[in-house]
């Protein structure tokens, strides 16, 4: 199994805190998927920016539909979060 290493809640400084509490606040915690790339905090906020307008802006898709997709897709890649 590979590992990554990560940057915890309370080692995180600037941009990263600040991308670590709005983590918070959306899901109550921050998940592995979001942590794992705490090394590139820029990085990070590139691929949120993908994530929240794939998801929440303007679709033909309903919100529901991509939830399905987005939940269809992790099950085929094994992916448990």
């Amino acid at each position: 199994m590979a590992w990554i290493r990560q940057i915890s809640d309370e080692q995180a400084e600037g941009q990263l805190a600040k991308i670590f509490e709005a983590a918070i606040k959306r899901g109550g915690k921050v998940f592995n998927i979001v942590r794992l790339q705490s090394l590139n905090p820029s990085v990070l906020q590139a691929g949120m920016g993908i994530y929240m307008a794939t998801m929440f802006k303007d679709s033909p898709l309903s919100r529901a539909q991509r939830e399905m997709l987005a939940t269809v897709v992790s099950r085929a890649n094994e992916c448990h979060y």
